[in-house]
């Protein structure tokens, strides 16, 4: 079974159903896509990071003023048509068990899940599990003291709504990866904005390539997991790729790095120097974890925090491969490991 419609969960249902075996592929969204489904509208295919082809598919040219949540989809849609994947939803799995604990992990695994109104379907039986649930859904805000007293707007990566929306306000954008740089970049031509961050945020110049996101990132990724440490994100070891939108909100001043503050107050937030900011909105663009609640009656967290990978496999569980997580969180990285996933599980 292939929890999860994303690119990782596409690659590693096209490779096993090349290789002849019995699939079933399950994803909670409306339709084809993904997480790309819900990215704002001014996220074009010129500003978005880099998408790695399909396996045996390359995308087709579209223009670069395209926004990403309508190209990606439509990419992603034609895959599922040609190779006619045996995809169902909207089904969200709610919880991955084995039937019988004693038996270990020679147990067969048993699935439920629930439509997309919630009501529950009759339970999988499955010996074999590449989940592929990403971490959209899973949006991740630092705690900071006084959080809840927070008079403004507060919202997340998932839930922004474009910079028209935000026009005229006073904005705290934090974090320091692609989206919020992104955000800086939008937002400071029509807001007031202040960029949070606990570390320095390193630029460099170029995009990403393959070897640099595909073999130098995953494999700095690749160690943490091994170790069933939580995995880092790929930027935070390759750096931010610097682009002419970057450049042109730096000349308006929007890439003045603040400390990270110390305190929420109702009217915004107490600054490292003890001053105070009146802000409009706090916009965390603080990443994600990994979507993996409904494996939690399986026990897969190491003492580390995360889970202890060999390859593609939960190491010491030949039963559940991850893909989309730590070093395959890139689009390339999640090709491979769909692919490593189904050649692994077709040798057991």
């Amino acid at each position: 079974m292939v929890i999860g419609g994303g690119q990782a969960g596409l690659s590693a249902g096209h490779h096993l159903l090349r290789r002849g075996a019995d699939v079933i592929m399950l994803d909670a969204e409306d339709g084809p896509g993904g997480a790309w489904r819900h990215r704002w509208d001014s996220l074009t295919m010129a500003t978005v990071n880099h998408i790695a082809d399909l396996p045996d598919m390359p995308q087709d040219d579209v223009p670069e003023t395209e926004s990403a949540n309508v190209a990606v989809p439509a990419y992603f849609a034609e895959f599922e048509r040609r190779r006619s994947l045996p995809i169902e939803r909207p089904v969200r799995v709610t919880s991955v068990r084995p039937e019988d604990p004693e038996t270990g992990v020679d147990s067969p695994l048993r699935v439920d899940s629930v439509d997309g109104q919630g009501r529950a379907l009759t339970p999988i039986r499955t010996r074999a599990i590449v989940n592929a649930t990403g971490t959209w859904s899973n949006p991740f805000v630092p705690f900071v003291p006084g959080i809840g007293t927070f008079r403004g707007r507060m919202l997340r990566t998932v839930d922004y709504p474009g910079a028209e929306a935000l026009s005229g306000q006073r904005i705290g954008i934090v974090g320091g990866g692609i989206s919020a740089t992104g955000f800086l970049a939008e937002l400071s031509e029509v807001a007031t904005t202040f960029w949070y961050t606990r570390r320095q945020p390193v630029f460099r110049e170029g995009g990403f390539t393959p070897e640099i996101e595909g073999r130098a990132a995953v494999a700095m990724v690749e160690e943490r997991v091994a170790q069933g440490l939580a995995p880092l994100s790929v930027v935070s070891v390759t750096g931010l790729p610097w682009s002419p939108a970057l450049a042109a909100a730096d000349a308006r001043g929007a890439l003045h790095r603040r400390p990270m503050f110390t305190r929420i107050v109702p009217e915004g937030v107490i600054e490292a120097d003890g001053t105070t900011t009146p802000l409009d909105v706090l916009l965390w663009a603080t990443g994600f974890r990994a979507a993996l609640d409904h494996l939690a009656p399986l026990h897969l967290r190491a003492p580390g925090g995360g889970i202890r990978m060999d390859g593609s496999q939960v190491a010491g569980d030949p039963r559940i491969h991850l893909v989309g997580y730590g070093p395959s969180s890139s689009t390339i990285g999640a090709n491979r490991a769909g692919r490593a996933a189904a050649r692994r599980l077709l040798r057991r």
